[in-house]
């Protein structure tokens, strides 16, 4: 009503100023932020719906692989036609590139060891069969081997077993009436150098245990049975300041369950061949719980191996383990190189020498450090004069089952 007054009243020829008009918006501001944020919330949602993400929002780490130049240039050969076989491709072999190394930290000294373990390492964690399985080693008998996700494992196959067949060679009448002693090298494997230098400047009589890790194990395990030394394998297990203490990728652990520990075990046994038996590396806690090492002890037992106890832990259950399987075991007496001097090395090892002629047998353990290596060897030629024999760790095994 009023602006129809205004126009009646205004000049002719003039245009009428009109009252702006305020603009209205239909939603206050809280409205617009709410609505905002509900296309946010469906736009996330639907993008959480449609994606095709396996891994679900996971964490992820990306690694570019860089394939051997040969492969690249090596051109794709097509499957002979009609064939009727199957054609299976030949297995991958580890490159530097798909290498692992980790740091072994010793707890008790904090020294540090960098080893190198191929893509097998890897693959047991992630639960995927090795890409590249650990090739045969030489001179070992194919009916004591296994097929397992991860490589060949030793198995005993009707009347032979590894722990007989992979024994070294030994006057054991003479040993069953003469005092004995069994020198037990561990920790070989990583370190080429030291481990070369345990095979060739010890004899043959003296066993070898080899850790599951290095760039190549079998290689060097197989270069020891070459010199006639017998080989064990240690299985790295948990000590009681694990992970301070870390003995290595796929320690056994007394937290996990059997299967899980059985998986583990599983790899190690894949990493060489031609092993007599089992040792522990480190492990303290893991071989003092009998629910932990029973399961490990049968498993050991049904493939035809013997277990090695290296005497670190006194309260180990290994001893009652074995005894139930009707296995071969020892149990280690001295660590001969604890303190790693010469004179403390020759003083543990005339202690041996006492114990094998009060018991009959003795066992001592050492590692391949050079003043070990030089003062074993000393020792070692000088026991024929002296009326002690050394022998394999199969044999004293032996001697101490039957006695």
């Amino acid at each position: 009503m009023t602006e129809t007054a205004d126009d009646l009243s205004a000049p002719l020829g003039r245009d009428t100023p009109r009252r702006k008009r305020r603009l209205r918006l239909p939603f206050t501001g809280l409205q617009v932020i709410a609505v905002l944020l509900l296309l946010f919330l469906a736009t996330f949602a639907g993008f959480a719906i449609f994606n095709k993400d396996p891994l679900g929002g996971e964490p992820i780490t990306r690694v570019a692989i860089r394939e051997q130049k040969a492969a690249e240039d090596k051109p794709a050969t097509a499957a002979p036609e009609n064939s009727g076989h199957e054609t299976k491709a030949a297995p991958k072999q580890a490159a530097p590139g798909d290498q692992k190394t980790v740091t072994i930290i010793d707890g008790s000294s904090g020294a540090r060891h960098d080893v190198m373990i191929g893509s097998g390492g890897e693959a047991a964690d992630k639960g995927d069969p090795a890409a590249a399985a650990p090739a045969i080693m030489s001179g070992v008998d194919q009916r004591l081997l296994e097929k397992s996700r991860y490589g060949m494992i030793p198995v005993a196959a009707a009347d032979l077993k590894p722990f007989t067949v992979y024994a070294a060679e030994a006057d054991r009448a003479k040993a069953a009436k003469t005092p004995i002693v069994a020198i037990v090298i561990g920790g070989l494997g990583v370190g080429a150098a030291k481990t070369a230098d345990a095979i060739m400047k010890l004899p043959g009589a003296v066993t070898l245990a080899f850790t599951p890790y290095g760039a190549d194990p079998g290689k060097l395990a197989e270069r020891a049975r070459a010199q006639h030394h017998e080989i064990f394998l240690q299985i790295p297990m948990e000590p009681y300041d694990f992970p301070d203490n870390d003995p290595g990728p796929q320690t056994l652990l007394t937290s996990l369950s059997t299967d899980q520990n059985m998986d583990r075990l599983y790899w190690h046994l894949s990493r060489m061949q031609g092993y007599a038996g089992l040792a522990n590396f480190m492990g303290a806690r893991f071989i003092a719980t009998d629910a932990a090492v029973q399961p490990i002890v049968r498993e050991a037992a049904k493939r035809g191996l013997g277990f090695f106890d290296d005497g670190s832990s006194p309260r180990s259950v290994a001893p009652q383990a074995a005894a139930s399987q009707a296995m071969p075991f020892g149990k280690g007496d001295i660590a001969i190189d604890a303190v790693p001097t010469g004179a403390e090395i020759d003083r543990a090892l005339n202690k041996l020498e006492s114990i094998a002629r009060e018991r009959g047998v003795a066992i001592g353990t050492a590692s391949a450090l050079p003043v070990s290596i030089e003062r074993l060897g000393t020792w070692i030629k000088t026991l024929p004069d002296r009326g002690v024999l050394l022998v394999p760790l199969t044999t004293a095994m032996l001697k101490s089952k039957s006695s």
